[in-house]
């Protein structure tokens, strides 16, 4: 690796991490839209889901068109026009997007809205793409998948202020416990999300980021065997179903936890969201954790930063419980499974092998954990899992990207096609919960777990048989 990729390159990463931040913003804001198009276009539960269902979709078929747009070109899309313009078109796709709810809101057309966010899905799509390999290549491979962690929080960060500032936006207040709005109220905070992703659009294409990645170009020379497709190199492959049950068995978890604790233990639907909450700052706790070694090379630095970063999340997951005047005292254990969390961190040495079987191991006990026991013990152990799924998904998209050359823009598109687990390993639990009850189905994430664990133990062969090893990769880069 060249002396230019010895260090991280934040002069380029900073800029590239506000995508991150407008994944988890208007994904989180969902949330907010599908009980206002509920009321507004009187639906059912189910026509209201249509508002995920676009969105989420919206991924698979964006990567589909462009493998299409590839295969017309004949050369990859991202290598043909740059990884700097692939994300400045992404943002304007994603803009022309939020331009239609302004005759949607007007027309009053739930299908338009839909369609409207189906394109925003679309852009993110491409921005995906691109922006994931691109966050792993702007410095030493060795601390790829932190600079992804660290990417992957700041997603969280919009995930987190997101619902708060639509809903804002939409009623005047943060809570939508009483919607009295009119549809044409969505219009202005779509156009001010527009002309923001026009913005940052501009901003990035005069920014540093480099068209064609070195460390990307470089990576193929280091691969034994050139090849004709990404989907000839088998850690991409595997690396696809990591991905899909990754994201499966992430939102599986949270999305099954309700039902368990309203049906199985009682709690009334109110006092369930602390601890959703908490499912989703777990993430966050996790991977302020995971993306320490991109910051610091300083062994001594980094060891107080693995203590001090988690517990500043965790702080920040309490100070806005108490804000909501929420009980934070069954809140404190948590702080001594944290600890679980960093050890392991500190055990995987920055290896994203490693970490991954760490950490996907962890997850099986905490969902064996949860499966085996009652009451609040089944609680902590099922709401940990976010701890350990924090930095499944960057290890898992480094691991499968490594060595692919120019096809790491392709490969990257097929990763993200598999987003879709969410939705569809979501259900297979709920159908498995009909049969054999909520806190048994999570035997499904179990299983998520171990193919994980699987992949952890067997792509490390691979790529150390391409001649990538992390664990020689050190920070100063050879």
């Amino acid at each position: 690796m060249s002396s230019e990729n010895s260090k991280t390159q934040w002069g380029q990463l900073i800029p590239l991490v506000t995508v991150f931040f407008f994944w988890g913003f208007v994904a989180a804001s969902n949330d907010i839209l599908i009980p206002v198009f509920k009321k507004a276009f009187d639906l059912t539960q189910g026509q209201s889901q249509f508002v995920s269902i676009a969105f989420y979709i919206s991924y698979t078929v964006g990567s589909l068109i462009y493998m299409g747009v590839s295969l017309l070109l004949g050369k990859d899309l991202v290598n043909k026009i740059g990884y700097k313009n692939g994300l400045v078109l992404g943002l304007v796709i994603s803009a022309l997007g939020t331009l239609l709810f302004y005759p949607a809101a007007n027309l009053g057309s739930y299908t338009l809205m839909l369609a409207g966010l189906f394109i925003v899905g679309l852009g993110f799509s491409l921005q995906q793409t691109v922006a994931n390999p691109l966050a792993i290549a702007l410095g030493p491979i060795k601390t790829g998948s932190q600079r992804l962690t660290l990417a992957g929080g700041i997603n969280n960060f919009g995930a987190t202020i997101g619902p708060l500032i639509v809903s804002f936006a939409i009623f005047g207040s943060t809570t939508t416990g009483d919607i009295t709005m009119d549809i044409q109220s969505v219009k202005v905070p779509f156009l001010i999300l527009g002309l923001a992703f026009l913005l940052v659009a501009i901003l990035l294409k005069f920014s540093s980021l480099p068209e064609q990645p070195e460390a990307i170009i470089e990576s193929e020379e280091e691969t034994v065997i050139a090849k004709k497709s990404a989907l000839q190199y088998s850690q991409l492959v595997m690396g696809m179903i990591a991905i899909f049950l990754y994201v499966g068995v992430e939102v599986s978890t949270a999305s099954n936890l309700p039902a368990y604790m309203e049906n199985d233990l009682g709690f009334s639907i109110g006092d369930i969201a602390p601890y959703i909450s908490l499912y989703w700052a777990s993430l966050m706790i996790g991977r302020w954790t995971g993306a320490v070694e991109a910051f610091t090379d300083d062994m001594n630095t980094q060891k107080i930063l693995r203590f001090l970063a988690p517990y500043l999340a965790f702080g920040i997951f309490l100070l806005v419980n108490a804000i909501a005047k929420h009980d934070l005292t069954p809140f404190y254990v948590y702080g001594f499974i944290i600890l679980v969390l960093i050890f392991a961190d500190m055990a995987s040495k920055g290896n994203p092998a490693r970490m991954l079987l760490i950490f996907s191991f962890l997850g099986i006990v905490s969902l064996g954990t949860g499966m085996a026991t009652t009451g609040m013990i089944s609680v902590y152990a099922f709401t940990s899992v976010g701890l350990f799924c924090s930095t499944l998904w960057p290890c898992i998209f480094t691991l499968a990207v490594s060595g692919l050359g120019k096809h790491t823009s392709q490969g990257s598109s097929f990763l993200i096609m598999m987003i879709c687990g969410g939705g569809i390993i979501s259900w297979i639990q709920g159908f498995v919960s009909d049969s054999i009850g909520i806190q048994n189905s999570y035997i499904v994430g179990v299983l998520c777990f171990a193919y994980l664990a699987f992949y952890a133990w067997k792509v490390s062969g691979i790529l150390k048989a391409q001649g990538i090893n992390f664990d020689k990769k050190v920070s100063g880069g050879h």
